[in-house]
C-alpha cells in the first residue's frame, strides 16, 4: 500500500478516536465557511437583480426628498415614494431632445402587498416582458399581472379584485373601482414579475380623481404621477439633464446606478463586519485543529514510533498528521458549503415572503472555490508544525523513553 494511502487510513483512525474534538473543530470551521458563502450569495444575487431591474433606466425624476428612497420605490419596488409630482411641470423638462423616453409611474395602491403600478405599455418594454396569457391593458381598470403575482395570488385572466390603499397590507379597499385581470406576463426574473400593471387613469379613478376616467393631460394642473423613468437619447444627457431637473422647484433627479452604488457601499460596512467575524471563526477553528493535533501528538507519538519499527517511513508519519489537518479542513468545507447554501435559501424564503429581492440559494459562485481553498489551507497550516514534530520525534528510540 502506498505511503499516502497508509497516512490516510491512519489519520482517519486517529480522528475517529477523538470523535468529539473532531466534530467540534469541523463545526466551528463550517460555521465560518457557511457564513461567508451565505453572505456572498446574498450580496451577489442582490447586485445581479438590481442591475437587471435598472438596466434600461438612466434617470428617475420624482418629488424632492431622498434620492435613494425615490429610486428604491420607483425602480425596485422596495420603499415608499417621496411624493407625487405635477405632470405639467415634469413635461416641460422631459420634452428635452436629450430624453429618448420617459415612462410615468403612479404608485399608492396594492393587492395582498403586491404593488399596483399605473404606467404605460412602454414600461413592459423596459424588461422585454410579453403576455404569457391574455393581453396588455387597453381600458381603465384593466390590469396585467406579473408572473410572481399570478403564481402567488391565484388570480387568472377574467378575475376581478379591489385594490387596497397603501403599499402594504391593512389598507382600505377601493370596492367601487374593482380591477379586472386581462393578461399575465411571462416570467422575466426582474422586478416586473412582482407588480400589477395598469394605466395611470386607473389609479386616478380608484382614488376618486373623477367619476369618469380621462386621458392624462400634461396641461391639467391637477394631474399628478409619482415618478418618471427616463432613458437618455445621448450620453450628453447625463451631464446636463439631472442638473436641470434638480434646479426646478419641486422635482429631483436620481441615477439608479449611483444610488444603488451608494446603497451597497452602506451595506458593505455591515457585510464586511460579518465577513471578518466569519474569518475569525475560521481562524479560531484552525487554532482548535492545531491545539487538538498538538495535544493528541503526545498520545500518538508512541504509536507512530511503533509504526517506524514496523517499517513505516518518516514520510508516512509526517503525512499522517498533515492528513488529519486536511481531512478536518475538507469536512469543514463540505459542511460549510451546505450550511451556506441552506442559509442563503432560508434568506430567500424570508425575502420572498416579504416580496423583496429574491436570492438563488443553490447557485454556485466562483468565489466559493477561494473560500474552500482558504479553509483547506488553514487546516494544512494548523497541521504543519505538529507534523514536523512528529517527523522528528516519532523515532524507534522513543519507545525506550520512560
Amino acid at each position: 500500500m502506498s505511503t499516502v494511502a497508509n497516512a490516510f487510513f491512519l489519520a482517519r483512525a486517529y480522528l475517529r478516536e477523538r470523535a468529539l474534538a473532531t466534530a467540534l473543530n469541523v463545526m466551528l470551521l463550517a460555521l465560518g465557511v457557511g457564513t461567508i458563502i451565505a453572505l456572498l450569495l446574498t450580496l451577489h444575487e442582490a447586485e445581479t437583480r438590481m442591475e437587471r431591474d435598472s438596466a434600461g433606466i438612466d434617470l428617475v425624476v420624482g418629488a424632492k426628498g431622498s434620492p435613494l428612497q425615490m429610486v428604491l420605490s420607483s425602480v425596485f419596488a422596495l420603499d415608499v415614494p417621496t411624493g407625487n409630482i405635477p405632470m405639467r411641470e415634469a413635461a416641460a423638462l422631459l420634452k428635452n431632445p436629450l430624453v429618448k423616453r420617459a415612462v410615468p409611474l403612479a404608485l399608492g395602491d396594492s393587492y395582498r402587498a403586491f404593488r399596483i403600478v399605473g404606467t404605460e405599455p412602454a414600461y413592459t418594454e423596459l424588461y422585454r416582458a410579453k403576455p404569457n396569457a391574455g393581453r396588455l391593458w387597453q381600458q381603465p381598470l384593466e390590469v396585467v399581472l406579473g408572473a410572481t403575482v399570478a403564481r402567488e395570488s391565484g388570480l387568472r385572466v377574467g378575475a376581478k379584485f379591489a385594490g387596497a390603499h397603501g403599499l402594504g397590507t391593512g389598507g382600505g379597499t377601493h370596492d367601487t373601482a374593482p380591477f379586472e385581470v386581462v393578461g399575465i406576463l411571462a416570467e422575466t426574473g426582474a422586478v416586473i414579475d412582482r407588480l400589477i400593471l395598469t394605466s395611470v387613469e386607473s389609479i386616478w379613478l380608484a382614488h376618486d380623481h373623477g367619476d369618469t376616467p380621462h386621458t392624462p393631460d400634461t396641461d391639467d394642473p391637477e394631474d399628478e404621477v409619482t415618478a418618471y423613468l427616463v432613458q437618455y437619447a445621448s450620453p450628453i444627457a447625463a451631464a446636463s439633464l439631472p442638473r436641470r431637473v434638480n434646479a426646478s422647484s419641486s422635482l429631483q433627479a436620481a441615477s439608479p446606478a449611483l444610488e444603488t452604488a451608494r446603497l451597497f457601499a452602506l451595506l458593505g460596512v455591515g457585510i464586511s463586519t460579518f465577513k471578518v467575524f466569519a474569518a475569525i471563526m475560521m481562524i479560531a477553528a484552525s487554532l482548535g485543529i492545531f491545539v487538538g493535533l498538538m495535544s493528541a501528538l503526545n498520545t500518538q507519538l508512541r504509536d507512530l514510533a511503533l509504526l517506524r519499527v514496523l517499517g513505516a517511513t518518516p514520510s508516512t508519519v509526517f503525512l499522517t498528521l498533515i492528513m488529519q489537518g486536511l481531512m478536518l479542513g475538507l469536512m469543514g468545507v463540505i459542511l460549510g458549503v451546505v450550511l451556506g447554501h441552506v442559509g442563503a435559501y432560508a434568506i430567500s424564503l424570508s425575502l420572498a415572503a416579504a416580496q423583496q429581492v429574491p436570492v438563488a440559494g443553490f447557485k454556485m459562485l466562483a468565489a466559493e472555490f477561494w473560500v474552500a481553498l482558504s479553509a483547506l489551507g488553514l487546516g494544512f497550516l494548523a497541521a504543519l508544525y505538529p507534523a514536523w514534530r512528529a517527523y522528528h520525534r516519532a523515532a524507534p528510540q522513543t519507545l525506550a523513553e520512560p
